[in-house]
């Protein structure tokens, strides 16, 4: 049995598996899936597991080089958006895009994690960097 990280096989392969450039979204209950795209359903029920807790768990995991969000989150969710840029590592830059263009965007992730957030716009793109 692993006895550390993300416990969940599916989500923990696609981290490994993960090269420079690949883009991991993590999304709320409502983000729609594109077809094609490989997702790895946490949720639960009705806030379990939450955005911020999804995403603090990868990031031990993930190298990160960028992430995407919704410019909406800040506008429509500002709870969630202080929340997040709090705990947002700060050598990371954010790009905030219009929910329409994040969509568009999430054709090309190799996964997306769903998980039990209920706050709208909780969903950001994850773009793997490197160690080196």
């Amino acid at each position: 049995m692993k006895k550390i990280g993300i416990l969940n096989s599916q989500l923990s392969r696609i981290i490994a598996s993960m090269g420079h450039g690949d883009m991991l979204v993590i999304g709320d209950a409502g983000l729609p899936v594109p077809p094609g795209v490989e997702t790895v359903d946490l949720a639960l029920v009705q806030g379990i597991p939450g955005f911020l807790q999804t995403l603090e768990a990868v990031l031990r995991e993930l190298q990160v080089q960028e992430a995407i969000i919704g410019q909406e989150m800040a506008e429509v969710s500002p709870g969630m958006y202080e929340r997040f840029t709090a705990m947002w590592p700060k050598d990371v830059p954010v790009r905030a895009v219009p929910h329409v263009q994040f969509k568009n965007i999430t054709k090309q992730a190799k996964a997306v994690v769903r998980t039990g957030e209920f706050t709208p716009y909780s969903n950001i793109i994850l773009v793997a960097g490197v160690l080196f």
